[in-house]
């Protein structure tokens, strides 16, 4: 298995969705089924999957899948991540598990009338197929390795392997387990609108019981999160706790019992007529879900616990974008400065490509200062990044911490909330929350403070 494990609110949700578009569909030799639909283990619409089945001559070998995120796929603001949605429809194209490719056929007439006819379609179409084909071709660079793999070794060879791959994962975290005292560690923490996020986790002899009974129940905005995002969350503690070097991969979840009743952290899609929105639950609560997850723990204090999601654009694009922060800090490590963590490690765009490409300018990017939590280890700082804007936009920010602290840890202080405003042309200045829309004109600059970490241990 080739993955990302630097991103593993895509990679760890991958496992669910191919099981899930299994109850759906049959993929046969030749087939190329997509989906971005959350009741099908998809985590938010942007993220579109492709899975293609792996044969060795006649026989199933396994199934490749790549997710990746579209910077556009419809909904009612560029960037397919409106702050105020209450319905699923609302933040994009839907798209229930259907054939990309049937027997070697591609369905490009098809799945164009699906981003195109959808209650919000996409503006970018030409960009969609073209992302679609470089994931398309990444699901048959698999199919190709997985076939080559099993004839140079053997079928039966490469499967019993990748078994032991799950086995072993499975028996480390078995030992961990062994270390754990027989108590019920707990944690609440709350979204900044009050929601509850409620996790129990107990050693059951071999296995680990992990309870978010007592979490909130469904969202009325867009912080809903899919039972694949939890999986993500809690697979990412557990390779954490383990410490040891070990691939990602489903085996560390072997030995857990997962109660996730229906709720924010659940919905029932296949039950619910509206269906709720997602957006945030995929970038927002999966950064929350693992900063609670590690506070039950003990394992560390809260890092940013966002992503910091910031989006521009008007009717020809959209753009998108996850800022830094400081990261929290834990027993014998401070907190790092400025990083992207957890659920999301990824580059921010260049600033010649950002101002080449889109009409901002990019004023300051620096570390700010202080922001990280005091303690004998001391939180990481976050970040303040101020963009121009050289034309009229719509722009919507996606964010957490912005009224509670991230905690710290062991006596140490919780670090900085963000925040953000817009400052007019004309000197006027705007205030923003953590979920937030707003329009822009030529000149308006706005100012974004991402949070700092905690701290750990007292002073």
């Amino acid at each position: 298995m080739v993955n990302a494990p630097h991103i593993p609110v895509h990679l760890v949700s991958l496992g669910v969705c191919v099981r899930e578009v299994l109850k759906e569909i049959k993929i046969r030799d030749g087939d190329v089924v997509i989906t971005n639909h959350p009741a099908f283990g998809g985590s938010h619409l942007p993220d579109v999957t492709l899975i293609k089945a792996v044969f060795v001559g006649k026989k199933l070998a396994g199934y490749v899948a790549n997710r990746a995120h579209h910077a556009e796929i419809g909904g009612r603001k560029p960037g397919s991540m409106p702050a105020d949605a209450t319905t699923l429809e609302e933040e994009g194209v839907i798209i229930a598990p259907a054939y990309l490719v049937r027997k070697g056929l591609p369905q490009w007439e098809v799945i164009q009338k699906i981003f195109q006819e959808a209650t919000f379609p996409t503006r970018l179409w030409e960009e969609n197929q073209a992302d679609l084909n470089g994931a398309l071709a990444a699901v048959n660079f698999g199919e190709v390795a997985l076939q080559q793999l099993c004839t140079k070794h053997g079928a039966t060879q490469v499967v019993s392997y990748m078994k032991m791959i799950r086995a072993y994962a499975s028996d480390l975290l078995k030992e961990k387990i062994k270390q754990l005292p027989v108590k019920n560690f707990k944690a609440l923490e709350r979204l900044d609108d009050g929601a509850k996020l409620n996790v129990s986790i107990q050693r059951k002899q071999n296995k680990l019981r992990v309870d978010f009974s007592g979490s909130s129940s469904i969202h009325p905005g867009n912080l809903n999160a899919t039972k694949a995002i939890v999986q993500s969350a809690l697979l990412y503690v557990l390779r954490l706790w383990v410490n040891k070097p070990v691939p990602m991969n489903e085996g560390l979840m072997e030995r857990v019992e997962l109660i996730l009743p229906h709720g924010l952290l659940n919905p029932d899609f296949h039950r619910l007529k509206k269906l709720p929105a997602v957006v945030g639950g995929n970038t927002e609560v999966s950064q929350r879900l693992t900063d609670t997850l590690l506070k039950a723990l003990q394992l560390g204090a809260c890092s940013q616990g966002t992503m910091n999601n910031f989006l521009f654009g008007n009717d020809r694009f959209g753009y998108y974008e996850t800022i830094c922060g400081g990261t929290g800090a834990g027993a014998g490590f401070e907190g790092a400065d400025a990083v992207h963590q957890h659920m999301t490690n990824t580059r921010i765009t260049d600033p010649e490509i950002l101002e080449l490409r889109y009409p901002v300018r990019l004023e300051r990017f620096e570390v700010r200062k202080g922001s990280g939590g005091k303690g004998k280890y001391k939180g990481g700082d976050g970040i303040t990044r101020v963009i121009r804007f050289k034309d009229s936009l719509e722009i919507n920010i996606l964010s957490q911490h912005r009224i509670e602290k991230p905690y710290g840890l062991k006596g140490g202080s919780p670090g900085s909330v963000g925040q953000q405003i817009i400052i007019r042309k004309d000197g006027a200045i705007q205030k923003l929350k953590g979920m937030d829309s707003a329009s822009v004109s030529a000149g308006d600059q706005i100012i974004i403070h991402t949070p700092g970490g905690g701290g750990f241990g007292r002073l």
